[in-house]
């Protein structure tokens, strides 16, 4: 890679603007390309998939299989492995490669995300969808606003963002004096661990602090491991150098120890469980004597996302969000609605809608384009969602009321679950379940202020939650007593479904450390602000008036 080109122009980023998104009717040409790229993929499978290291594919031949979760019998892909000596290998690699990458101009490094957006909007696009259908269980739509549209506004929005932060200088200056501030990449290196469930958070962890100069070490999921390859071929193919982005899939436990030891680790950008994520931050603390700077701990957890209906709520609108928010993507978001309340007076309305609504939904794979659920991502997935299902078959304040069925025999199935409780605090209004259960709390109407508080109070997690009312009072109520309840608040929407540049995504407690995706906040986490004065006027005396007697 050769140093960088000189500065000889201020660039404007080209106009942002949320890409579109198709809809692949029956008989449209969208429909026909992605039926063509999953038959494409499902011919080629099993994929091999390499650790990818300063611009070297390694095949270490230790492997692990991705499984078609509708199909588990079927291998998508397979991966190798990295082991801690490859780990180091691309730490140095990584840190050889970015005192060079750091000193590209600005517009060069926006470039190459750029043209990775548009490659991801055209060429790729299908394939993209494909993978994610297959190895992650979506259904067109959910793929379609994840795996193209989401990974798309990233790297857009992504560019612009840092563009206005770059803008961002102090506003005075003396005379004889120019002040001007860098936003300088981190000291080290950035340890990126993304998620199955969004194609687009496996690229934007790695991107986002790249982007602003940083150089990263990505451990991909297990179960994303086709999707985040071809991301990977994608800002290959954008024209990313060698060693700023190092893929290393491989045991999630030997690969963090070998780099939480390294002096040079100077962030984490995470989106996982929140077990995880705290054991990840008591090591980072444990380590905190040998790192050259305090590390940036960057992370979005978990959630269990709340519907609060208020009696002046349109029931079917609720209804059909509540649906929307627990059920798509079979409940496999963070975001995803697990706990609804609904009044007495619009309860016997409320089911009836609901369960109707309800009976219409179609599971199966995902490559069948009538289905709306789809799998669980793999057996043990699978097997907590059948245990708290049977849990609240034998629990004397629950009640199934659609659903509290599943089926592994062929994918890992589970049908949308409602639990009606009359324990607002049971196992299931509580704890995250991250599979298509929904469990419902009957309240009196006349105690919807009380029931905000419950809501606030019931979960460590504070993601997202939403709000059902026609009666502003009501919605400004709610807006108060869950200020801290949720990092994003709906009102009159479902929990789930932000979309960037609209709005930016991340909740606080147990949930994360809030810090934005899709804004600027979360690229600030990437950066180290140095300060630089300049005085242009020599001083011929040390002294000050005051020192005069």
């Amino acid at each position: 890679m050769s140093q960088s080109s000189a500065f000889l122009g201020t660039f404007k980023i080209p106009e942002i603007h949320n890409e579109p998104m198709k809809s692949y009717p029956p008989g449209s040409e969208d429909r026909a390309n992605l039926k063509a790229a999953l038959n494409e993929l499902k011919s080629s499978a099993p994929f091999e998939i390499p650790v990818y290291v300063n611009g070297e594919e390694i095949r270490t031949g230790r492997i692990v299989e991705q499984r078609i979760p509708s199909d588990h019998k079927t291998v998508l892909a397979k991966y190798h492995e990295a082991d801690s000596s490859i780990v180091e290998k691309a730490i140095k690699g990584a840190l050889a490669v970015k005192p060079i990458w750091e000193t590209y101009p600005f517009s060069d490094r926006s470039a190459i995300f750029l043209k990775a957006a548009d490659l991801a909007a055209g060429k790729y696009r299908y394939k993209l969808l494909a993978a994610t259908m297959l190895g992650q269980g979506k259904n067109t739509w959910q793929a379609e606003i994840d795996s193209a549209a989401e990974l798309i506004d990233f790297w857009r929005f992504n560019c612009k963002y840092a563009a206005e932060i770059y803008q961002q200088q102090p506003p005075k200056n003396a005379p004889g004096v120019w002040n001007r501030v860098e936003y300088r990449p981190l000291e080290g290196f950035v340890y990126a661990i993304s998620p199955f469930n969004f194609t687009a958070i496996g690229g934007n962890l790695p991107s986002a602090p790249a982007l602003m100069g940083n150089v990263i070490l990505w451990k991909p999921s297990p179960n994303a491991a086709l999707s985040n390859w071809i991301i990977m071929e994608i800002l290959r193919e954008a024209g990313l150098p060698d060693g700023v982005i190092q893929f290393i899939p491989g045991p999630a436990q030997e690969i963090t120890d070998q780099i939480l030891k390294s002096p040079d680790f100077a962030s984490l950008h995470f989106t996982g469980s929140t077990f995880v994520f705290k054991k990840l931050w008591k090591e980072i603390g444990n380590n905190i004597d040998i790192y050259k700077s305090y590390p940036r701990i960057v992370g979005e957890t978990g959630g269990k996302n709340f519907h609060v209906i208020h009696e002046s709520a349109s029931v079917k609108n609720a209804v059909n969000q509540t649906i929307r928010g627990a059920f798509e993507y079979q409940g496999q978001k963070c975001s995803a609605c697990s706990r609804a309340y609904v009044p007495d007076s619009l309860w016997d309305n409320f089911r009836e809608n609901l369960l109707s609504e309800l009976s219409k939904i179609k599971v199966g794979p995902m490559d069948e384009f009538g289905n709306f659920v789809g799998p669980v991502i793999h057996a043990a997935s699978f097997e907590k969602i059948k245990g708290y299902i049977e849990w609240a078959k034998n629990d004397a304040d629950s009640q199934i009321i659609a659903g509290g069925t599943y089926d592994n025999s062929k994918g890992y199935f589970v049908n949308p679950t409602v639990i009606v409780t009359k324990n607002p605090k049971s196992r299931t209004m509580c704890e995250e379940i991250f599979g298509p259960v929904l469990t419902i709390y009957v309240y009196k109407a006349s105690e919807y202020e009380q029931i905000l508080d419950l809501a606030n109070e019931t979960s460590p997690y504070a993601l997202t939650g939403s709000i059902f009312a026609k009666d502003r009072a009501a919605i400004i109520l709610g807006e108060s007593k869950l200020r801290h309840a949720s990092g994003n608040f709906y009102i009159n929407d479902k929990s789930t479904g932000a979309i960037v540049g609209q709005q930016p995504f991340g909740g606080s407690r147990a949930s994360g450390t809030n810090d934005k995706a899709g804004s600027p906040a979360l690229l600030y986490r990437f950066t180290s602000m140095r300060t630089i004065k300049e005085n242009f006027v020599d001083i011929n005396d040390f002294s000050y008036p005051s020192n005069l007697t």
